[in-house]
């Protein structure tokens, strides 16, 4: 649409042409109000994209001021690209979690590349070098066509982008269920290292210092991305398609080599990557948050196409792009290196004293907006709450204790069950070695990656339990973050503080938006007694279609220092003759488990409690234990309980279990309780693990039969099963799906 084509502001409010891009009445009578006049075209768009869900988080930003963000070594909190902590040395971890889930919906391979190429310039463009990627994905049944379509293009994406990028995906999660068959859900992690002295800021400061553009070139992909991400999905969603970017990850690396170079200069005053709502978001932000404003002439943009508009250049996501502010007279500097890399870098603007961000093109302004009112100023919703009705119906269902008459069979069905299946399958894709720093690879529950050059390793982990959070959010929400801290304890790591991913449904639905306010209450409560504080993150609302919503799905990715390389834990079995040990005890928890999954179809009642106070007890004498070098394997209780944690604790060992338990098989075996642990320890230190570790309960031996013996205490064989049994059914189940076909 050129300049002369365009609606009038008066067309605008009288056709409510605003409404197509996402503002509401209420909201554009809000900008009229700001500008003292009816917005034009490239205006009203701007504040659209600006004011959008996704790139305000109006109906969350007062739940999200609950979460602890400070702590001793938190050196960048909430607000930037990517939170950093401190891990001593002079050296920081810089990590951040963002979501792709509607573009994975609609075009599921460049979904979640692009998504995966965001998450790496949020890190890198705060000085960072990235050195791992994680995720964390959300699918319908394996069983459906749509399920698998969607499973293999999303790892596939991945895959693409990451291997070409030269960056590690270490690990992540996977769980599937039906509420997400239209909605799939697509996070990702990234995590860099960085120096103190050159941590970065997206600041446009100093009056007269030159605004640059630099990167690709900009194309009309993507143009409102921000707003699509910003409502339901529905059957007119497939017309949206051309608001899923293009990545290029080869261009990316350029971007990235280019950038840890630039953040060198001491004449950089800020640098932004330009994500969602691209160039709309990086300057406005960049102003508002230095107190300043921006003038850009929109001429000088590099663009892919002809004619591009002012709305269409301001409104395009199109990928592998970055906004700079540098010292006036030294721009060269950046030209040169740009140059190098093959990259564009123009001059586009100037930083203004005025806080204003002004837009030009063909010698005329056509955009004059106070920066604060894009970036600050968006309208804030505390949205109607009610009690989910299946909250409330679930709390009212009696425990159910099930009984099994086939211990054996029962194991075999719950490691083919997709959600605890090996895992193989996607992270055979992944390059997970370059840069050659992984010590720990997929599959265990924590990845390690060592830190060149000192003796110290980063653990990291993604965790949500969707199914708990939907019975109980609050609950849920807890273990969301406690599960989390587990798996980094396990590795041998003391948690250092979270990102977080909150999708849920549409949060003008009241029941939905209790979920959201318990979830997080649940959330804030245990990183306050974890001292995990939440250093970053994404809101990722409106997944759902005309089927529902889906479930609750608040997604934690922690990272943990291993403070010295001996610290280094994993969940396999290492030697025959070693001691087997539970840390904590199982009562009947069956809600939302994997085995009422599997043996109801469905998922009711109430999902386990959780002891805050106990879990962080727990934690810390493992972690005590592993420091004092006497555990060999540590494992978190999770989906499926004891039984397939031992049965995971056993896979490509060659080793066998003899173990013993005590109550009823089926709370034994495959009760979810919370705050436990599978431990194996050197026999000869048995006592001195057992004084420091008083909650632990010995279970039996590690053995070199390759055969896994459960007991009742009266000797009455209860499991008897080869480990390659084992092994082919929890190894061949996804591959198995996956090639299947209606």
């Amino acid at each position: 649409m050129s300049l002369l084509l365009e609606p009038s502001p008066q067309q605008i409010k009288d056709d409510k042409m605003y409404q197509e891009m996402g503002l509401k009445d209420e909201e554009f009578a809000m900008v009229e109000k700001i500008l003292g006049r009816a917005p034009n075209y490239t205006e009203t768009g701007v504040f659209s994209v600006m004011w959008s869900e996704h790139c305000s988080y109006k109906h969350s930003k007062v739940l999200l001021k609950k979460f602890p963000s400070k702590g001793e070594r938190v050196l960048q909190g909430p607000g930037e690209g990517a939170g950093i902590v401190d891990i001593g040395d002079g050296q920081a971890v810089a990590f951040k979690m963002e979501s792709h889930n509607h573009p994975s919906a609609i075009e599921p391979y460049q979904g979640a590349a692009t998504g995966v190429g965001g998450i790496l310039r949020d890190v890198f463009s705060m000085g960072a070098k990235p050195i791992a990627l994680m995720n964390s994905l959300r699918f319908g049944e394996l069983q459906s066509a749509r399920g698998r379509y969607l499973f293999e293009e999303v790892v596939a994406g991945i895959a693409g982008y990451g291997n070409c990028v030269g960056v590690p995906t270490v690990g992540g999660e996977v769980q599937f269920d039906p509420c997400y068959e239209g909605n799939p859900l697509m996070n990702a992690m990234c995590v860099g290292l960085i120096d103190h002295k050159d941590i970065q800021k997206g600041v446009a400061e100093g009056t007269g210092n030159t605004v640059m553009y630099v990167g690709a070139s900009t194309g009309k992909d993507g143009i409102h991305g921000a707003t699509f991400a910003s409502e339901e999905l529905s059957e007119e969603s497939e017309s949206k398609r051309p608001s899923v970017q293009v990545g290029d990850p080869f261009m990316e690396k350029l971007l990235l080599e280019a950038c840890l170079e630039l953040v060198q200069l001491d004449s950089l005053v800020g640098i932004q990557d330009m994500g969602a709502a691209g160039l709309a978001s990086s300057s406005s932000e960049m102003a508002s948050k230095a107190g300043f404003g921006i003038e850009m002439d929109l001429d000088k943009v590099p663009q892919r196409e002809k004619d591009m508009t002012p709305y269409e250049m301001m409104l395009s996501e199109s990928q592998e792009r970055m906004l700079l502010v540098v010292k006036k007279g030294h721009e060269q500097e950046v030209r040169n290196i740009c140059d190098r890399w093959g990259l564009y870098a123009a001059e586009v603007g100037r930083v203004t004293e005025e806080q204003t961000l002004r837009l030009l093109h063909q010698n005329e302004v056509v955009a004059e907006i106070p920066a604060d009112a894009l970036a600050e100023e968006a309208p804030v919703y505390h949205p109607e709450s009610t009690e989910h009705a299946a909250f409330t119906k679930n709390q009212q269902i009696k425990e159910t204790v099930f009984h099994i008459d086939d211990p054996k069979k029962t194991l075999m069905d719950l490691l083919q069950q997709p959600t605890i299946a090996s895992k193989e399958w996607i992270y055979d894709q992944y390059d997970y070695m370059v840069q050659t720093n992984t010590v720990v690879q997929p599959g265990s529950d924590a990845a390690v990656l060592r830190v060149r050059d000192k003796n110290k390793a980063l653990a990291m982990t993604t965790d949500s339990n969707s199914r708990f959070i939907y019975l109980d959010p609050e609950t849920g929400g807890k273990i969301a973050v406690a599960e989390s801290a587990r798996n980094i304890v396990c590795s041998g790591g003391v948690p250092l503080g979270l990102t977080d991913c909150l999708n849920y449904g549409n949060p003008e639905n009241p029941e939905i938006y209790w979920q959201l306010e318990k979830s997080t209450d649940g959330m804030s409560a245990a990183c306050e007694t974890l001292e995990t504080p939440v250093i970053g993150g994404n809101v990722s609302l409106y997944n759902e279609t005309k089927a529902g919503a889906v479930y609750p799905t608040p997604v934690v990715g922690m990272v943990g220092l291993i403070e010295n390389l001996e610290h280094i834990t994993t969940q396999s079995f290492k030697q025959a003759g070693d001691a087997v040990y539970v840390i904590g005890e199982a009562t009947p928890d069956f809600g939302g488990s994997e085995l009422q999954k599997l043996l109801e179809g469905d998922i009711s009642g109430k999902a386990p409690s959780l002891d805050l106070e106990l879990e962080k007890h727990r934690q810390n004498q493992l972690l005590e234990a592993i420091r004092a070098g006497l555990v060999q394997s540590a494992h978190d209780l999770a989906e499926g309980g004891l039984g397939v944690a031992i049965a995971e604790s056993l896979m490509d060992t060659g080793l066998g279990a003899t173990v013993t338990i005590s109550k009823e098989v089926a709370t034994d075996l495959f009760s979810e309780t919370q705050s436990r642990f599978l431990v194996s320890v050197p026999a000869h230190k048995k006592e001195s693990f057992q004084k420091m570790v008083p909650d632990a309960g010995y279970l039996g031996t590690v053995t070199n039969d390759s055969q896994l013996e459960v007991y009742e205490q009266s000797g009455e064989i209860v499991l008897q099963a080869k480990v390659d049994e084992l092994e082919d059914a929890w190894k061949g189940a996804i591959p198995c799906l996956v090639k299947s076909r209606d």
